[in-house]
C-alpha cells in the first residue's frame, strides 16, 4: 500500500528529498508540498495523509501543530542537522512535543523507512486520542496543584485560591498561583498588581514555541510574597483563545519543577460541550485540562439558595470531566440572613440531602475579606486573626493532608475531616 505523504522542508533540501523519493512511488507518494504551516494544517485535517516531513527550521510551528496532527492521527517526522545546531533543534521540537527525528543527510530509501516507522508507532496506540503533547521535564518530587473551581457566580473562588497560596507561602512552601480565568482574570486586581502584561500569557508563548524553561517562567511570575510568585491572567475574556491547552499543559509542567504547590484560579462552570471542544477550540478547554491535572480539586459555591443549586449541579457535572480526582466541597459566605439559622447546619443539610455531599468546609461571611479586598492583600497581611483568616489556613492544612496520603488514603481523608466515600467526585 502507498504512504502518502506531505512534506514541508525549507530549502533546497525538499527538491534532493522529492527527486529521491521518486523511484520509491509504490511506497510512499508525496501528495503536497506545504509552503508555511498553515497549508501544511490544512491538508493533514483534510485527510490528505498518514504523514507530515517537516524541517527543522520550518517556521510557525508549535505545541498545537504537533498536538493537531497527533489528534488527526498524523505522524510527524522532523529532519534534523548534523552536529549541534541539530542537538539544539531536536531539543526544541522535543520541547513541543516531537518525538520521532532524522537527520536531513541520510539517503532517501533510510527516510522512506523513517516516514514508515513513524506511522506505524502511531498506529500502534491502543486508545484514540493524544497522549500527552509535551516532553516530561526531569524533576525528582514533582509540585502538587489545586484547582479551585465552582459554579458560575461570584462564590469567591479568586479569594480562596489567592488566600490559599498565601497560607502555604507562609508554611514554607514554595507556590505558583495561576489566575487561568479566561472569563474575567481578577488576581492581579486582588493583590493590587500593576497587570499591563498578563504573565500567563507570555508563559503560554513561550510554552508553544519550545522556549519555556524555569527561568524563562520566572521571568514572567510576579513575586508577591515570600515563596510566592504569581502568573496574571487576562481581564480582557476576548483574549480566552490564547491561552492554548498543550502550552498550557507545558506551564503547569515546568511550574511543579520549581514550585511546592501550583493553585490555579479557575473560571466558574462548565459551558454545554460545542463542536470542537474535544479539540481545545472551545473555551472551556482550559477548565477541563486543569481539572484532569490537578492533584484536588477544591469546588467553591456560594452558601445561599441559588448558590447552592448551583453548587449541586456542578458538583455532578465534575464526576464526567475528572472521575477520578481528589474533590474538596467549600462552601463559602455563610450567613443566618442567606440560608437562616442556623446556617452551618442548614447549608450542610441541604448539601446531603440535594447532592450527597458531606463534610463541606464552610467559610462564614466575614467582613474582613472586604478589607483585605480593598487593600490589595491577602487576609493574612491585613486581617490575620479574622475568623475567615483562620479558616483558610485550615483549608490549607486539610489540602496538605487530602493530597499527601499515607499507605491508607482513607486514614488521611477522615483525619483530615472528610468522608473517604464521598472525597473523590
Amino acid at each position: 500500500m502507498t504512504l502518502p505523504v506531505v512534506v514541508s522542508v525549507p530549502g533546497p533540501a525538499e527538491a534532493r528529498l522529492l527527486a529521491g523519493w521518486e523511484p520509491l512511488r509504490r511506497e510512499l507518494v508525496v501528495v503536497r508540498r506545504c509552503p508555511d504551516v498553515a497549508d501544511l494544517l490544512a491538508a493533514a485535517g483534510a485527510g490528505l495523509t498518514r504523514a507530515v516531513v517537516v524541517g527543522a527550521d520550518l517556521p510557525g510551528c508549535d505545541s498545537e501543530t504537533v498536538e493537531a496532527l497527533r489528534r488527526w492521527g498524523v505522524a510527524l517526522l522532523v529532519l534534523v542537522p548534523e552536529g549541534p545546531e541539530g542537538e539544539a533543534a531536536e531539543r526544541r521540537w522535543r520541547a513541543v512535543g516531537a518525538t520521532r527525528f532524522a537527520l536531513e543527510g541520510r539517503s532517501p530509501g533510510d527516510l522512506a523507512r523513517d516516514v514508515a516507522m513513524a506511522v506505524e508507532s502511531l498506529d500502534r496506540v491502543d486508545e484514540p486520542g493524544p497522549p500527552p503533547a509535551l516532553e516530561p521535564v526531569a524533576q525528582a518530587v514533582p509540585g502538587r496543584t489545586v484547582a479551585v473551581w465552582g459554579p458560575h457566580g461570584s462564590t469567591g473562588r479568586t479569594t480562596v485560591a489567592v488566600n490559599l497560596a498565601f497560607e502555604l507561602a507562609l508554611a514554607g512552601q514554595e507556590v505558583l498561583l495561576v489566575d487561568a480565568d479566561t472569563r474575567g482574570a481578577a488576581v492581579g486586581q486582588t493583590l493590587g498588581l500593576l497587570d499591563e502584561a498578563p504573565g500567563l500569557l507570555a508563559a503560554v508563548r513561550s510554552a508553544a514555541d519550545g522556549r519555556l524553561d524555569v527561568a524563562a517562567l520566572q521571568r514572567h511570575t510576579a513575586v508577591v510574597a515570600t515563596g510566592l510568585g504569581v502568573l496574571t491572567g487576562a481581564t480582557d475574556p476576548l483574549r480566552w483563545s490564547e491561552v492554548r491547552p498543550a502550552a498550557f499543559r507545558r506551564v503547569l509542567e515546568v511550574g511543579a519543577t520549581a514550585h511546592d504547590w501550583s493553585v490555579l484560579d479557575l473560571p466558574g462552570g462548565l459551558e454545554d460541550p460545542v463542536q470542537g471542544a474535544g479539540e481545545g477550540r472551545s473555551r472551556d478547554a482550559i477548565t477541563t485540562t486543569a481539572l484532569e491535572a490537578a492533584d484536588v480539586v477544591l469546588v467553591v459555591g456560594a452558601a445561599d439558595p441559588v448558590g447552592l443549586q448551583r453548587f449541586v449541579r456542578t458538583w455532578d457535572r465534575l464526576r464526567e470531566v475528572a472521575p477520578d480526582a481528589l474533590v474538596v466541597p467549600v462552601l463559602n459566605r455563610v450567613r443566618v440572613s442567606a440560608v437562616g439559622s442556623p446556617a452551618a447546619r442548614r447549608t450542610t443539610s441541604t448539601l446531603r440531602r440535594f447532592g450527597g455531599v458531606e463534610n463541606p468546609v464552610l467559610l462564614d461571611e466575614d467582613a474582613a475579606a472586604d478589607a483585605a479586598s480593598l487593600a490589595g492583600r491577602a487576609l493574612a497581611e491585613v486581617a490575620p486573626r479574622s475568623g475567615l483568616r483562620r479558616s483558610l489556613s485550615d483549608l490549607a492544612m486539610q489540602v496538605e493532608a487530602v493530597v499527601d496520603l499515607p499507605p491508607d488514603p482513607a486514614e488521611a481523608l477522615v483525619g483530615a475531616g472528610f468522608d473517604p466515600l464521598l472525597a473523590r467526585s
